[in-house]
């Protein structure tokens, strides 16, 4: 059986309606990623989290400040799974300089799950990078969102042409 991991791209309260950057229907999302993780859990797949950071001397309009409350995971992600390794970046696509690949070396997966915020930003470029190629990444769909239903449509598209697969989260842990 193919060895998987769920990776949770950058559910951080900046996203929601008190902070920097609301998206369309974070919520909702999040807890369709909370069902994702719990079933994962119950197959005994390894969940990551990856995390954004953006330096303060980057100056104002930005989201996602280090030391910021809008920069923290949204608190029900982590509390799903409070051990689970956090990957921090500052990049669209979560294998850039960042320690995403050796982790997954380290636990042997050779498939990955995506979900998270923004499905055309950091979703997108993660399912798209050389790096994940290896992983056969595939989206949960129902696990992502982004600014409005359009803008997550065009990402889903642009992915799919590229040969990225979507899923439920029925199909994802069948």
């Amino acid at each position: 059986m193919t060895k998987q991991a769920l990776i949770v791209i950058d559910i951080q309260n900046d996203y929601f309606e008190d902070g920097k950057y609301p998206l369309y229907q974070p919520k909702e999302t999040t807890q369709k990623t909370l069902e994702a993780m719990a079933r994962a859990k119950d197959k005994n797949i390894p969940i990551i989290h990856i995390q954004h950071l953006v330096s303060p001397e980057l100056g104002e309009g930005l989201f996602f400040y280090e030391g910021s409350e809008g920069v923290k995971i949204h608190k029900d992600v982590m509390a799903a799974a409070p051990d689970a390794p956090v990957v921090t970046k500052r990049h669209a696509d979560c294998f850039e300089n960042t320690n995403l690949e050796d982790l997954l070396q380290s636990m042997g997966v050779e498939e990955i799950l995506i979900t998270g915020m923004m499905t055309h930003n950091c979703v997108n470029h993660t399912a798209l990078s050389p790096a994940a190629e290896k992983y056969n990444p595939k989206v949960i769909e129902e696990c992502c969102c982004t600014i409005d239903p359009i803008a997550h449509a065009l990402a889903v598209d642009s992915m799919q042409v590229r040969g990225i697969e979507m899923l439920n989260i029925q199909k994802a842990f069948a």
